[in-house]
């Protein structure tokens, strides 16, 4: 008799946590997130923000997830076009545990800053809950086109910043920091 409440008990168990199981994976299935970001002209060249960095409306990226293992495409995004403000947001359903999600520049609409940065053409995001990151928002670093050439200012600003050099003939500057 006790062998029968045993085995009763061990099949209970099982029914239980496979009921478990499939609510989980179902509800992995469900999970919906969103992807914010902005893109903006490095009008100074620099590959980063300054407060002369103007915003690109109608920038286009997009979002790619990779398998970590085989590189397969496991995700990807049709193209997202920014707003007025340069800002986009991207909605992204299921959990991509397994791979890696990077939101990259396409292309700009502007003739005169249309050069992805190399720092800033691409930002990587976590779409998974299981690296201890809750909640459905995703933010991604901002994304950059450099300007043709530098805004006369930015010797100013960046001076400002602590960061000096300017080559005009290049248009563009060299930056390093003061000690």
């Amino acid at each position: 008799m006790a062998n029968i409440s045993i085995i009763a008990l061990l099949c209970f168990t099982i029914c239980v946590s496979s009921s478990l199981n499939y609510s989980y994976g179902a509800a992995e299935e469900n999970m919906q997130y969103m992807v914010v970001g902005h893109v903006y002209c490095d009008t100074c060249r620099v590959e980063f923000e300054t407060k002369l960095s103007e915003p690109i409306s109608g920038a286009v990226v997009k979002l790619e997830c990779r398998n970590r293992t085989n590189e397969a495409i496991t995700f990807q995004s049709k193209e997202i076009v920014t707003d007025n403000h340069g800002d986009y947001h991207v909605i992204v359903e299921g959990d991509y545990e397994e791979s890696d999600c990077d939101v990259a520049l396409v292309r700009s609409p502007r003739a005169d800053c249309s050069d992805p940065t190399e720092a800033w053409r691409k930002s990587r995001v976590v779409l998974t809950t299981f690296d201890g990151l809750s909640g459905k928002l995703r933010f991604a670093n901002n994304l950059g086109f450099k300007k043709d050439i530098a805004l006369p200012q930015c010797t100013r600003i960046l001076q400002e910043m602590g960061y000096y050099e300017l080559s005009q003939e290049a248009g563009y500057f060299t930056t390093w920091s003061k000690l």
